[in-house]
């Protein structure tokens, strides 16, 4: 199994001087940010579609074999709810098709306030494109049960496995790699995982995906730069470069 560990995101005011050193300007961060993972996760791209050069700007920096996973548009799980979404999926995928070898899953988060509704998710999986590795991140807990997990694995999609505030999805698979997101152990996007803990999810990780062929891990608490100590800790952890 090939571990892709890193952070959602690279660009807090607050990693300068924890991270980032002082003097390092904006400019560099994602070069500097490069040489220490091997994957990132684009959190901007979920408020916008992004530019052909902005695109264009993080093909120019990966280095070989680095990834970027892709956080999908709001627009379609937030407004419209993943109806009649075919045409915007298929807007988002080319622009991020441009990423080519770089390219890594592309995450679509749902909003809490979206209740289980398998009909809808049916139709969603049916226009995601096959060539992409997708990924869906339930926000509420009435998704998380077998037969929600045998539509994910009827199209080959990721569910993703999150901790956020001490809650906790269930470890599941459903595709031929896992993706797992950390979003804060006590606050949204902040607080430190200590070691133990992170010890006792690199071994259900490692046991869940140990027939997989790559599992890919995102710190998204980025306050105070607890993602990139985490991060490196849990590379360590798996035995991940």
């Amino acid at each position: 199994m090939q571990a892709y560990i890193g952070c959602s995101g690279w660009h807090y005011d607050d990693w300068r001087g924890r991270f980032y050193p002082p003097e390092l300007p904006r400019s560099r961060w994602l070069d500097y940010y490069v040489e220490r993972f091997r994957t990132v996760e684009l959190n901007n791209t979920f408020y916008r579609l992004p530019t052909e050069a902005a695109v264009a700007g993080w093909l120019r920096k990966a280095s070989p074999g680095f990834l970027f996973a892709v956080k999908g548009s709001r627009y379609v799980t937030h407004i419209i709810r993943l109806k009649e979404s075919e045409e915007s999926v298929h807007t988002f995928c080319s622009r991020v098709e441009g990423l080519g070898p770089h390219l890594g899953p592309v995450l679509w988060q749902l909003p809490p306030s979206l209740h289980r509704d398998d009909a809808r998710l049916r139709d969603f999986l049916s226009v995601l494109p096959s060539d992409f590795s997708h990924v869906i991140e339930f926000r509420h807990a009435s998704w998380w049960t077998e037969p929600v997990y045998e539509l994910l694995r009827q199209y080959g999609v990721a569910f993703c496995i999150y901790d956020m505030e001490a809650t906790s999805t269930p470890v599941v698979s459903t595709a031929d790699f896992t993706y797992v997101r950390f979003h804060g152990p006590e606050a949204r996007y902040a607080g430190k995982y200590g070691t133990s803990l992170l010890r006792e999810w690199a071994d259900r990780i490692k046991e869940e995906g140990s027939e997989l062929s790559r599992t890919f891990v995102y710190f998204n608490n980025d306050i105070n730069a607890h993602a990139v100590e985490n991060a490196e800790q849990f590379k360590t952890l798996l035995g991940s470069p």
